[in-house]
């Protein structure tokens, strides 16, 4: 065979450009790993749609960068997370149906969870010869967005006067840096995949060459894991510090790895006993607060809200076996749900990932789910165990958010559902496949899939317009409409009506309006003032003994808000008046959450 008969052959399937060779794969990563959890500018109401965002205009150039670059295979990969994902964009697609929930909350959630497939079958058909490098301009990422954290939780900690909150976001809790995404549970899960990522980048030989050697690559891999877990001290998160253990038994267990990087590992957990005995000092010696240390001495290892909210959501999954509350519903159940022992804060999840899928989907399609993730969790571990250190370093960042998913909800964010997506299907990618024949997993350019990653970057601008209605709602520019205006504009978003729905319900008088945009938002997110104003609308047209009802409710949250309100029972009770506000009377029976959508 001839090179002039093989040519056009060769030019279907051109050899792929190296991914650090492709600007759309590197500023996509840039964008969605290392920019989005750093954003500290926000706009009333919501603090982190930004970053979200920003993980989304990411992934779509990551996406087309890979695309156009003829680094992916063709076809689809069955994994049990690829089908998890499809089964939950089922039920919320089909939850408007179902249940009445809000179409801008089941847009939302089948956007997040088909860009969530979308990472995972994106990073899985990589070709071969280019997963490590992807795995390595990734863990470049993820480092840059660690070590950004840094100097942010140090300004936080050590120098809190130079937070302005639109470029380092100030900390709202005594002793405890927050990072920009304003929860420390979230920079302390950053930091974790910082050091997961660190550690690939010394394993792989890319620290070595890029600072002259193996000496100076196992020096760097020390100081950014020390600075990293410092920082998990810093933000006090008890997740974190489980974290660190894990790094340590990783580096204890794994002999595929370097002993340079075990040695590495294992020095974790004398690095957080130096970091603590450093913040002991620094704190006795500056009188601030030492938070990791106070919640440790109070708290112990768990925090007795989470635990009551793991509690209430058992018995509401046992009060609706077999449906749950409905997808998106978690919060609206409970709510109007009898719990007098519930937490005072409102709950809008239950701070564990199987308990939300099952108190949501009800035990048969939340077992089912659970299923099919613990398969493809499992297909994973299998990968793991036989695979490569690039395969284990990419499963640990899966582990890693996993933790957190016990104690919290991180996958309801974007910056960090997409990147654990991605990060699962690398674990879960050929690392090696034939090379030189023509096959059906040869790469080849793939236009349609660069044109879907470029329509979801192009998407996010248009987000941003809609969602400057709901802002100008909260925080109206010079020159801006009446209150009803806007109030009319935001419930015209798609995406974020239930916010102008929010306004409509607790400000425009009681009344039949006020009562549906209650009804509406409240699928949302219920807080004291809007039950305050729901109860009003519902006595307003009515419907006086659901009213009491839902006081009833509002006073098992025992919120300062509402004991103005309250405090008028009291007040009329001693003044030995006859008419009482609708407020002071008990309900006359007990009312079903689905009674009050």
């Amino acid at each position: 065979m001839t090179l002039a008969a093989t040519a056009p052959a060769a030019d279907l399937i051109a050899v792929p450009s190296a991914p650090h060779r492709q600007p759309l794969t590197l500023i996509g990563l840039l964008l969605g790993v290392t920019l989005a959890p750093l954003i500290a500018y926000n706009q009333t109401p919501s603090a982190t749609l930004y970053n979200q965002l920003m993980a989304f205009a990411g992934l779509g150039l990551w996406v087309a960068g890979l695309a156009w670059g003829r680094s992916l295979s063709p076809g689809w990969r069955n994994d049990g997370v690829s089908l998890a994902l499809l089964l939950m964009t089922t039920v919320a697609l089909a939850a408007p149906f179902t249940h009445g929930l809000p179409w801008s909350m089941s847009l939302t959630s089948i956007a997040m969870l088909l860009g969530a497939l979308l990472a995972v079958q994106t990073s899985r058909a990589v070709v071969a010869g280019q997963r490590d490098q992807v795995l390595t301009i990734f863990c470049i990422a993820l480092v840059g967005a660690g070590l950004l954290s840094v100097i942010v939780s140090f300004v936080q900690m050590f120098f809190p006067s130079l937070a302005d909150g639109t470029v380092i976001a100030r900390s709202g809790l005594a002793g405890r840096a927050v990072g920009n995404m304003r929860q420390p549970n979230h920079l302390a899960s950053l930091l974790m995949w910082a050091c997961v990522a660190s550690v690939w980048l010394a394993q792989g030989g890319w620290l070595a060459r890029r600072l002259g050697g193996a000496l100076r690559g196992t020096v760097a891999l020390h100081v950014l894991l020390f600075l990293f877990v410092f920082c998990v001290l810093l933000s006090a998160s008890r997740t974190g510090m489980i974290g660190v253990a894990m790094l340590a038994i990783w580096g204890a267990i794994d002999r595929r790895l370097a002993p340079r990087v075990r040695i590495a590992l294992g020095s974790t957990l004398i690095m957080f006993a130096i970091g603590w005995g450093l913040l002991e000092v620094y704190t006795a010696l500056s009188h601030h607060a030492f938070g990791a240390q106070s919640r440790v001495s109070e708290e112990g290892a768990g925090s007795p809200s989470r635990l009551a909210i793991l509690k209430n959501a058992e018995e509401l999954l046992m009060r609706y076996p077999l449906t749950g509350s409905g997808w998106g519903d978690f919060n609206f159940a409970w709510t109007m749900t009898p719990f007098p022992d519930r937490p005072v804060a409102f709950f809008d999840h239950t701070h564990n990932l199987e308990m939300q899928l099952l108190v949501e989907m009800g035990l048969p399609l939340g077992v089912l789910t659970l299923a099919l993730v613990a398969w493809g969790l499992w297909q994973g571990f299998r990968r793991m165990l036989h695979g490569s250190a690039a395969t284990r370093c990419a499963g640990m960042l899966v582990a890693m958010i996993g933790l957190h998913s016990q104690f919290e909800y991180p996958l309801w964010y974007a910056y960090f559902l997409l990147p654990a997506a991605l990060a699962y299907g690398l674990c879960m990618a050929q690392a090696e496949r034939e090379v030189g024949t023509l096959s059906a997993d040869s790469p080849q350019r793939r236009p349609w899939m660069a044109a879907l990653g470029i329509a979801i970057a192009a998407a996010v601008p248009l987000v941003v317009v809609d969602y400057l209605r709901i802002v100008h709602i909260y925080a109206p520019p010079a020159g801006a409409a009446s209150l009803d205006e806007r109030i009319a504009a935001g419930q015209r978003s798609p995406l974020f009506a239930l916010q102008a729905d929010y306004a409509e319900a607790t400000v425009q008088p009681p009344g039949a309006a006020a009562l549906e945009a209650a009804r509406r938002t409240g699928h949302h997110l219920i807080d004291t003032r809007l039950l305050m104003a729901w109860a009003r609308s519902l006595n307003a047209v009515g419907e006086t003994d659901k009213a009491r009802y839902l006081v009833q409710r509002l006073r098992e949250f025992r919120n300062s808000a509402s004991q103005e309100w309250l405090a008028e029972c009291e007040e009329v009770a001693a003044m030995g008046a006859a008419g009482k506000p609708f407020q002071c009377e008990p309900p006359q029976r007990e009312y079903s959450f689905r009674e009050l959508r």
